[in-house]
């Protein structure tokens, strides 16, 4: 499976993506809105792993797409789109950007094509997302492609030694045809 957009080409996982992965996940940028501190080569070829084995699934019903670079093929990233079950008209959705390309509106772009494949290819009604709220650059990228905030959760989630809000965004189907 292969999406394209006009820098990007985004595609199934393999096994040896794990070492591109692992550079971004050590970056302190990278790592300031997640709960890990650091990142391993075993971690991350776990990770990576779960992709792989998302792939065989029948029904499929997870789709993670590493983000490359259609210019220079470098894996940049990850974004992919997931449902509970083969019934579930419902989905969530979520990325992440080597930190070197943040601001070039690669995550948008990627997010956007994985948005358009939830609705046209796995046919679901709603699609889903959540950011932690510091994270205004992974907000603004769910802002972008037309997402609408639906909660705040106060201090949601404890990690790093702290409380972090939480927010959850979601589109509909017919809100997504009629931007389109």
């Amino acid at each position: 499976m292969i999406l394209t957009t006009e820098r990007l080409l985004l595609r199934e996982f393999v096994e040896s993506d794990w070492e591109a992965v692992l550079a971004y996940q050590q970056d302190p940028l990278y790592l300031r809105y997640n709960e890990w501190t650091s990142r391993s080569a075993e971690e991350v070829r776990q990770f990576i792993q779960m992709f792989l084995n998302h792939q065989k699934q029948v029904p499929r019903i997870k789709f993670q797409f590493a983000i490359t670079l259609k210019s220079t093929g470098k894996l940049i990233g990850n974004c992919g789109v997931r449902r509970d079950s083969p019934e579930a008209r419902e989905a969530d959705m979520g990325y992440e950007l080597d930190s070197n390309y943040w601001g070039n509106g690669y995550a948008t772009e990627a997010a956007r094509a994985v948005l358009d494949f939830g609705f046209s290819h796995m046919k679901v009604e709603r699609v889903s997302a959540w950011c932690v709220e510091d994270n205004i650059g992974s907000a603004r990228v769910l802002e972008k492609i037309g997402m609408h905030i639906e909660r705040r959760m106060r201090e949601h989630q404890y990690f790093k030694g702290r409380w972090w809000d939480t927010l959850c965004y979601a589109i509909l189907h017919e809100e997504w045809q009629a931007k389109k």
